[in-house]
């Protein structure tokens, strides 16, 4: 508006608005492939994970100390003899409970509440939105702030926790390496030593890679040149933080094929591919 229009009380001129565009999306590409992707993924790990922590079965391997990530901490009186790798503490469990009761709660919580899968799942199964430029066909959005999705402000907590397990599942991976021999416990390296290896290093790139690691290193920071050592750690999960969405899908995959192949070996449907003992 001019000096003059304004003097004169002259409207000034309306905007256009946005375009009415009744359609739902003008995308031309097959946008609906990635979130059904993630919805298949997702679907197929949390099916097989439900159906192998209530198996109750075939979870440990005795001569090799191959304990599957899905019952550990194995702590119920209920375990196989061997599995507790920190003693039976809990009392025997009905079937309905799974053995690893005390980890699974917080394992689950910190994937569901994990930033990545929130994106992931909001997409595939709520389609909110389902897309980049593709229109939710909910009417009300209330994001975060109201009860369940509220709880999604816990994550951090659950870190604390995932982290603690992974140092199980690690002190569970070292274990396996001891082997039982005609002179007792010797070391022994085996294809599922190779496979729980992996299975570890995944959980902590996941793990380590997460935002809230991110956070406790150095988010609060207000001078990293005062704290050099945690900005050096800072630094290093930012930049696996970049590939926290690969990490969250290998770990999927090899928390499967770890508890597949345990499984396998403990049923006595394979044996153990031994390199050595």
């Amino acid at each position: 508006m001019t000096t003059t229009e304004r003097d004169h009380g002259a409207s000034p001129p309306i905007a256009a608005g946005r375009a009415d565009i009744r359609a739902r999306t003008l995308r031309q590409d097959r946008w609906w492939l990635p979130p059904l992707a993630n919805a298949l993924g997702l679907a197929t790990f949390v099916i097989y994970a439900t159906i192998r922590s209530f198996w109750g079965s075939a979870y440990y391997v005795p001569q090799y100390h191959y304990l599957s990530p899905f019952y550990s901490p194995c702590l119920s009186a209920s375990c196989v003899p061997g599995s507790s790798h920190f003693g039976a503490v809990l009392p025997a469990f009905p079937p309905w409970i799974p053995l690893a009761i005390v980890s699974l709660p917080f394992l689950l919580g910190f994937r569901v509440t994990c930033y990545y899968y929130r994106k992931s799942y909001y997409r595939a199964f709520w389609a909110s939105p389902p897309a980049c430029a593709v229109a939710e066909p909910h009417s009300t959005y209330s994001g975060e702030t109201r009860f369940p999705l509220v709880l999604q402000n816990a994550h951090r907590y659950f870190f604390y926790v995932a982290f603690l397990i992974s140092v199980i599942n690690t002190y569970d991976m070292v274990v396996a390496f001891q082997s039982d021999g005609p002179e007792g416990a010797q070391f022994g390296l085996g294809l599922g030593n190779i496979i729980l290896v992996i299975n570890v290093i995944g959980l902590w790139l996941y793990t380590a890679s997460c935002h809230s690691c991110r956070h406790i290193t150095g988010g609060r920071l207000k001078h990293f040149s005062r704290h050099p050592v945690r900005y050096r750690i800072w630094t290093a999960v930012s930049k696996l933080n970049t590939r926290h969405m690969l990490f969250a899908w290998f770990t999927i995959g090899t928390l499967i094929l770890t508890d597949f192949y345990i499984m396998l070996v403990a049923s006595g449907t394979i044996p153990d591919l031994r390199i050595v003992n």
